[in-house]
């Protein structure tokens, strides 16, 4: 079999030095060494500052959201559900935009679109789509015009920068998931990085409960704090952050130049590296992609329709401005296996296989 996804196998001999340091000293959450390592380690890592570390991506947007005083939402269709439940459940207003039929991200001009019909939403929430980074100056233009808010799921985008840049330090907040199934995970977590100090001490409150150190409850507050023995995994898995990223931008490199001229692809942010988070194609219609799950499912190579359906098609209560492209995109769109473990040779069976079938 051809795994669509193998998680990152955290060094044992090395997380079993740092489970000992854990139980030797007794603090297994709150804050704890681990954890305060962990957040400068990555910080540095990714290029950042304010990083928060949460117990996973979607109590991260949750908490970028209440941070912010977000109460209402312009999102994506195209994006994992998380992206649109994190707000929901806090009983924010949602509303679609539609995609750019390019990058599978978020259209800057459909957004722009939704505001001139009437669009009352306090926040945008755009999603990094398979580490592919957003038209982030477009949004920073429409953030100031507007005076909106603006969060960015970047769950898929660890590493990722334009030019020198983090993409993670564009926008107001920007959230991170570190689940199993990531580039760089803790088993389950995740982060969020504000633009400003302020809203970062605003949240470490809010995931302890509202508890402000020495002044009893300031807010409203939930239990979103990353453990130590995650925080040690962590640790771990980002000593080899340097080679799985490398190997995984190969993999993706390969992937691309064997199906260029074969199926669509997501346009690349021309400024952007890649992560090799995902490896998304795009087949030109739901008979051709039947065809070819068929003929992978054959072979034991596992696949995925991710992400479909479009968000709108289940979120059916929520204001829609038009999401034709989303739709298109969604009915064709195939995930190949893409993961730190996969080789060379094996995307080169997985590229036959595809050619062969289309």
């Amino acid at each position: 079999m051809i795994a669509l996804n193998s998680p990152l196998k955290p060094n044992l001999k090395k997380l079993q030095v740092y489970l000992e340091k854990i139980n030797d000293n007794g603090w297994y959450t709150n804050f704890g060494p681990m954890h305060n390592e962990l957040t400068l380690r990555l910080e540095d890592y990714l290029g950042v500052k304010n990083l928060l570390l949460v117990n996973n991506g979607t109590t991260a947007l949750q908490v970028a959201g209440k941070t912010l005083g977000t109460e209402s939402i312009l999102s994506t269709p195209f994006s994992f559900v998380a992206t649109v439940c994190a707000f929901k459940w806090q009983k924010d207003e949602v509303a679609f935009a539609d995609i750019d039929r390019q990058s599978y991200n978020l259209c800057p001009e459909a957004v722009k679109a939704a505001y001139r019909k009437g669009c009352k939403a306090d926040t945008i929430v755009a999603t990094h789509v398979y580490g592919n980074p957003c038209d982030v100056g477009a949004f920073d233009n429409l953030s100031e015009d507007k005076n909106l808010k603006v969060i960015y799921d970047a769950a898929h985008a660890f590493g990722i920068k334009i030019g020198n840049e983090s993409v993670l330090n564009y926008g107001d907040a920007s959230t991170l998931s570190f689940h199993a199934t990531k580039v760089f995970h803790t088993l389950e977590g995740g982060g969020i990085v504000f633009k400003e100090k302020a809203n970062f001490e605003k949240a470490k409150d809010i995931i302890n409960f509202g508890i402000h150190a020495g002044q009893g409850v300031a807010n409203v507050g939930l239990n979103a704090k990353l453990n130590e023995y995650q925080a040690a995994v962590g640790l771990v898995n980002l000593d080899e952050m340097d080679n799985v990223l490398e190997h995984r931008a190969a993999l993706f490199h390969a992937y691309r130049e064997g199906l260029k001229d074969v199926v669509e692809l997501p346009t690349w942010h021309p400024e952007a590296n890649q992560n090799g988070a995902y490896m998304p194609i795009k087949l030109e219609n739901p008979d051709q992609l039947e065809k070819v799950i068929c003929a992978l499912n054959k072979e034991n190579i596992q696949n995925r329709h991710f992400f479909s359906p479009s968000l709108d098609q289940i979120f059916v209560d929520n204001f829609n401005y038009g999401t034709p492209n989303s739709y298109q995109v969604s009915e064709g769109v195939l995930c190949l296996p893409m993961h730190a473990h996969l080789t060379l040779e094996q995307v080169s069976a997985v590229i036959n296989k595809v050619k062969s079938n289309v």
